[in-house]
């Protein structure tokens, strides 16, 4: 099968970038020809506000360019992980008018929520599921911005009235159950949602454990839990000491809090330090697609102690690790501490996250699904669609 992939890389790298790199890899492996359309937030500086706006909503460069390796290539399929702000939902026409099939990879929430993450103010927020997002602009849900908030949602309305979600997508992956019921609850079209996880490309292997320490990896911000992180540990100062890996805006927070602040690391390191860990410790506040640092925990055999919502009900129980009230420091570290006491207990949490991980997150058991899904898109492929034409504000 010949296949594109298209995706926009944000500023900071992140578990989309990495779950992008590693299909395409596995994509290879099997013998598949894989050609690749990268866009990249780094150019949005050179670009003024009216341009960028028009280009979210419709991006002409993007559809030629989509059409363009189509045709060229002769592919069969496009897989599309990300296309804020760049690309634009046209990529899909773009891939669709060309004759490919079209697949999208649902890493966040995007489709039903234009901050992404089902949150305000801390708490998980799902007032935009299923209607017209107008409440995320007067909230400024999009970056703390109403004007910016108003792309994306004017972004979403439009390509719903035009039916983009349900018409130019053969198939949708929603990393969770949880996640496809949002988004068939938001309106995507139920027989075209499928769920299959994140994986990781090469598999670390099982650490010998006993260093004694808790860790933390992410992006350091408000809505992955940070604030409730910090309190715990200055609450509680019998834990484990803390090792925070990476970087963001609260890392001043982080770097005066009692804990040991390493910021950004090479991933060979990362997964090092997992595999000497004690615990992972996961406290996002967002409803979250499929962290990828809980994939490589279990991987590397660490008991994971995250929030119970979203993905990570689904990802975390009592034979892995445990799950929290989020925003609960007292409960978080409480988990944290009956894991690292009791040393049957963490060898048995040890044993069921390697478990959990061959059983669903291995590159071989991503491949087969993968596959699957593939077949099933290009079989339910309509063919050739034609452009849609709407209003003048989308031939920009």
């Amino acid at each position: 099968m010949r296949i594109l992939l298209v995706h926009n890389h944000y500023q900071q790298p992140g578990g989309e970038d990495q779950v992008f790199q590693a299909e395409g890899a596995l994509l290879e492996r099997h013998g598949h020809a894989v050609v690749r359309y990268v866009l990249h937030n780094d150019e949005v500086a050179a670009l003024g506000p009216a341009t960028l706006a028009a280009r979210t909503l419709w991006s002409r460069p993007a559809y030629r360019r989509v059409a363009q390796l189509v045709r060229d290539h002769r592919i069969d399929l496009v897989h599309v992980h990300n296309t804020l702000p760049l690309g634009s939902p046209a990529v899909y026409w773009a891939a669709r008018r060309a004759g490919a099939a079209v697949v999208q990879t649902l890493h966040n929430f995007r489709l039903v929520c234009p901050g992404a993450l089902l949150l305000r103010d801390g708490r998980v927020c799902t007032d935009c599921v299923g209607r017209l997002p107008y409440r995320a602009v007067g909230r400024a849900c999009y970056r703390g911005s109403r004007a910016a908030s108003a792309g994306v949602a004017g972004m979403l309305a439009t390509h719903r009235a035009l039916g983009t979600w349900r018409t130019a997508v053969d198939r949708y992956i929603a990393l969770t159950s949880f996640a496809r019921e949002v988004f068939v609850r938001g309106g995507l079209p139920a027989e075209r949602v499928v769920v299959k996880p994140n994986f990781l490309q090469d598999d670390p292997g099982v650490g010998p454990g006993g260093g004694g320490f808790a860790l933390y990896v992410g992006r350091l911000s408000p809505e992955k839990g940070i604030g409730p992180l910090i309190e715990a540990w200055r609450q509680h100062p019998d834990l484990p000491p803390l090792k925070v890996v990476g970087d963001g805006p609260l890392a001043s927070d982080v770097a005066s809090a009692p804990v040991e602040a390493l910021g950004a690391m090479p991933r060979e390191r990362v997964l090092a330090l997992m595999q000497e860990a004690e615990v992972l410790v996961c406290p996002s506040l967002a409803v979250e697609g499929m962290p990828m640092a809980v994939v490589e925990a279990f991987a590397c055999g660490l008991p994971v102690v995250a929030p119970d919502h979203g993905a990570f009900t689904e990802m975390v129980d009592e034979t892995t690790g445990r799950c929290v009230p989020p925003g609960d420091a007292g409960a978080l570290a409480e988990a944290v501490r009956s894991v690292c006491r009791d040393a049957a207990l963490r060898e048995d949490l040890r044993k069921g996250a390697r478990c959990r991980y061959e059983a669903r997150y291995s590159a071989e058991r991503n491949y087969a699904a993968l596959h699957q899904i593939y077949h099933a898109a290009r079989a339910a492929q309509a063919g050739p669609a034609e452009r849609p034409r709407p209003d003048a504000a989308l031939a920009v």
